[in-house]
């Protein structure tokens, strides 16, 4: 059996959606063993699972028999980047809040009321072959090795942000200590120049410089930043809530490189289906 956890007690936090701008409410309840994380909708039941996520823009989504929720990405990476395997999430909203554009304060909320341990055993799942996506000149690949490591890289044209590389190899034991004090606190960002075309195409409502850290050209316009590369600190949390989708990690070195939620989100999907990595490749 798989190594799982769940949180002791329920926890609640509101916010407004990055995307919607609707304000929403979130109860994450503790859930039995073997349960998943899984969203309710009113009587709708979403699971966190590689076998319900679909192609969005900008952020992940989860849909089945015409119910939907959206920018999952930051509570899933919390959860699992604190060892909470099973987990009953409910919503009012289609959409999780943005809270600070990080994981940190689901993070906070989940060390608050505590975790408990449900089953011992191995805390990652096998990778018996390399497994890539690629599209244009980005890509994410997941290489089988000894321990889990990750390595993340981004390249934008801005000075501030430039091309940045970020590699982390966190003890499996020590998995929520290390994710809670490197990756949680990064927060999302973006560029100045692209935020009227975002929200001309109906998106970031909700955004803001309380939830974003925004880039001009050679200067963030909020600074400070609370790491010198946090963008790819938090592509890398992004890239942990998508591969979540699995239900555990494989043990592997994950090298990505400029991805987006849908090639994370197309990695875990190979993962889970154990196709050859040569059926693999997109263009």
């Amino acid at each position: 059996m798989l190594y799982q956890q769940t949180i002791a007690s329920p926890f609640s936090l509101s916010g407004v959606g990055l995307h919607s701008g609707e304000a929403v409410t979130v109860t994450v309840s503790p859930a039995p063993i073997d349960a998943g994380r899984y969203f309710m909708i009113g009587d709708q039941k979403i699971p966190a699972s590689t076998n319900v996520v679909t192609a969005s823009q900008l952020s992940t989504e989860l849909r089945q028999n015409g119910a939907g929720v959206r920018t999952v990405e930051h509570l899933l990476s919390a959860l699992f980047g604190m060892g909470v395997h099973n987990a009953c999430i409910e919503l009012d909203r289609p959409e999780l809040p943005i809270l600070d554009g990080s994981a940190l304060p689901w993070v906070e909320a989940i060390a608050q009321v505590g975790i408990e341990l449900q089953a011992e055993g191995d805390r990652l799942i096998a990778l018996p072959q390399p497994l890539t996506i690629a599209k244009g000149d980005s890509f994410v690949t997941a290489i089988p090795a000894d321990h889990l490591r990750f390595t993340y890289g981004i390249e934008f044209p801005s000075q501030a942000i430039g091309e940045q590389w970020f590699s982390w190899s966190p003890k499996v034991e020590d998995f929520a200590a290390a994710f809670a004090q490197d990756i949680a606190p990064a927060r999302t960002f973006t560029l100045a120049a692209y935020i009227d075309q975002m929200r001309a195409a109906g998106l970031i409502k909700g955004g803001s410089l309380e939830n974003a850290i925004v880039c001009d050209g050679d200067r963030w316009v909020n600074p400070p930043l609370r790491f010198d590369n946090e963008p790819c600190r938090h592509k890398l949390l992004d890239l942990i809530g998508d591969l979540s989708l699995l239900g555990f990690l494989p043990r592997a070195h994950i090298v990505a490189y400029k991805a987006s939620h849908n090639l994370h989100a197309e990695l875990a999907v190979a993962i889970a289906n154990g196709t050859k990595a040569s059926q693999l490749l997109t263009q």
